[in-house]
């Protein structure tokens, strides 16, 4: 299989970066990793010129590629191994749908619970965000297993199960909420975890190389 070179921009701290950089690596697509490292810039240029100042990007010979979702569709179309990867929407199962419907709610309310804090200024998140986002824990808690039952066993990889892992993971992670009340979650964790794709990309904070001397 031969590639083009490809760069992704994000963040090792980034649940949605490290869905796409999953991906890659699962998938065996060549490519560069190119960290952001100060997300509260507004200027377009941080963030590979998306306008909507978010990562993570996919850039190529055709220029960016904004999204995790249209990044993994990339990612599996390069791989040749489309058939046997599972995307959103893939499985018409209504608990699937559900499943991968509230992990990207999650994700997103994480995200401004994090932009909430940056902001200072004593700022507080609606409630409605954190209450959502216990909600849709509990649900994913008890549907996890209905969810995987439902996915087709001839895969080698998921839209479904990879962002679930990354956002689980990445609430304690960032200090959002603690996952202890959630069996099932972390029971799915810990397998998931042991892919060597999993252990390349724990979170980090990313930091600038030190200046040579």
């Amino acid at each position: 299989m031969t590639n083009p070179e490809i760069t992704l921009v994000g963040r090792s701290s980034s649940h949605f970066t490290r869905t796409a950089r999953i991906f890659a690596l699962e998938l065996g697509v060549p490519h560069t990793f190119q960290p952001v490292l100060d997300i509260t810039s507004t200027d377009r240029a941080a963030y590979a010129d998306n306008p909507a100042l978010k990562v993570p990007v996919l850039i190529d010979a055709q220029g960016p590629l904004y999204g995790t979702e249209n990044i993994c569709r990339e990612l599996a179309r390069r791989s040749g191994a489309g058939a046997r990867v599972v995307l959103r929407g893939d499985v018409p199962d209504r608990v699937v749908a559900n499943v991968e419907e509230l992990v990207l709610h999650a994700m997103a309310s994480g995200v401004t619970l994090i932009v909430t804090a940056l902001a200072g200024n004593e700022q507080a998140a609606p409630p409605k965000v954190r209450r959502s986002l216990e909600n849709a824990l509990s649900f994913l808690d008890a549907n996890v297993e209905r969810a995987l039952e439902a996915l087709p066993p001839e895969r080698a990889l998921s839209f479904c199960e990879t962002s679930l892992y990354c956002m689980v993971t990445h609430l304690p992670f960032r200090k959002l909420m603690e996952v202890d009340g959630y069996p099932q979650l972390l029971a799915f964790c810990r397998t998931f975890g042991e892919r060597a794709s999993a252990r390349a990309t724990e979170y980090r904070f990313d930091a600038a190389a030190p200046a040579a001397t």
